[in-house]
């Protein structure tokens, strides 16, 4: 991936603001990124404005995958007063019976597994759950999530994102809409 650090687009959640570095992920794409990891300011305004959007659903947990949407998964959870469950990138030994999907990141270029640890089934298994992320673009990472929570035995009720990207999080709850960046 490379990065033109003169090149960003203008994103603005409630009265937050960010210009976004574009950043080439194959041969004449770039990718407005988006990294929540510090940015505590846009993480509490995007939190409370989806939990805003959350708020006449009907479910028991949230659920995202790590790393960059933890910030916006706590945060929403202590707004919503529900429970979180971060699916790891990762199986770790304490992390007992997981259950495991694979799938193809955008912003990576390669394939990632996604794992529900065993402690955290309870949280999900029989219930209703939200999937969170904080950009969902091709939608690979909600379709892993969505397999580990049929694996589960969860219902996926809603996707919610701060931003969905190019043609991907149809139907998904977010707050903007980030385009894709072709050299004509």
């Amino acid at each position: 991936m490379s990065s033109d650090a003169s090149a960003s687009h203008r994103l603005t959640i409630g009265s937050v603001s960010r210009d976004l570095p574009l950043v080439e992920v194959a041969p004449g794409l770039r990718i407005a990124v988006l990294n929540t990891l510090g940015d505590t300011e846009l993480v509490e305004m995007s939190a409370t404005l989806l939990a805003g959007r959350l708020a006449g659903l009907d479910y028991s947990a949230l659920v995202t995958a790590e790393a960059k949407s933890i910030p916006l998964i706590h945060a929403l959870s202590v707004r919503t007063g529900h429970p979180y469950v971060v699916l790891r990138k990762s199986w770790k030994p304490y992390m007992g019976d997981a259950l495991s999907a694979t799938t193809q990141s955008i912003t990576t270029g390669h394939r990632q597994t996604l794992y529900l640890d065993a402690k955290d089934r309870g949280l999900v298994e029989g219930h209703s759950v939200v999937l969170v992320d904080d950009v969902i673009s091709t939608g690979s990472t909600v379709e892993a999530m969505q397999e580990l929570m049929r694996a589960a035995d969860a219902r996926v009720i809603a996707s919610a994102a701060i931003c969905t990207e190019g043609d991907g999080g149809t139907g998904a709850i977010a707050l903007a809409h980030l385009p894709l960046f072709t050299d004509e």
